[in-house]
């Protein structure tokens, strides 16, 4: 009998034996450096996301280094925060078809220099739609998609810390 498939909001709240600190493995060294690397659990990544409140914008980056710093670590895992963060979207959009109003607000979360994320649920347009919603206005350059002036957006750690 074939198992059914988790749902976002359950892949969302399964945490495994997440979040632990480990050290950076050997071959992410050269990028990375020495240290130590948070793997966070996907629900960490989403209640920074769910404290960007309207006006305000964080990038992966941004997330990156919060987790580092509330867990002591040297840096985040890139791969498992992009998973998570993609995770958190798409539990949001699961949560909205299900009728709750107060979803994470994944659309205020951008890539580096403030790129849309082709992969949030309805790529680039429903991003860009979202965010020009609010106010920000998009630009188009090349076949990629990025927020004008993001950085005058960008939360503090003071906000997202609640200080």
């Amino acid at each position: 009998m074939a198992r059914k498939r988790k749902s976002w909001r359950e892949k969302l709240h399964d945490s495994k034996d997440l979040p632990k600190v480990v050290e950076i493995p050997e071959k992410m060294k050269a990028r990375v450096g020495e240290g130590s690397m948070v793997v966070p659990a996907p629900i960490e990544v989403d209640e920074i996301m769910r404290k960007v409140p309207k006006g305000k914008l964080i990038t992966v980056a941004e997330i990156r280094r919060f987790l580092a710093k509330k867990h002591g670590a040297t840096t985040s895992c890139p791969l498992t925060t992009g998973i998570f963060i993609n995770i958190a979207a798409n539990a949001a959009e699961e949560s909205r078809e299900a009728g709750e109003t107060e979803i994470t607000p994944y659309w205020r979360t951008l890539k580096a220099k403030g790129e849309l994320n082709p992969k949030f649920p309805g790529g680039v347009e429903r991003h860009r739609q979202l965010l020009e919603a609010e106010g920000y206005t998009v630009i188009k350059r090349g076949k990629k998609y990025f927020v004008a002036d993001y950085e005058a957006h960008l939360i503090s750690e003071d906000e997202i810390l609640g200080r």
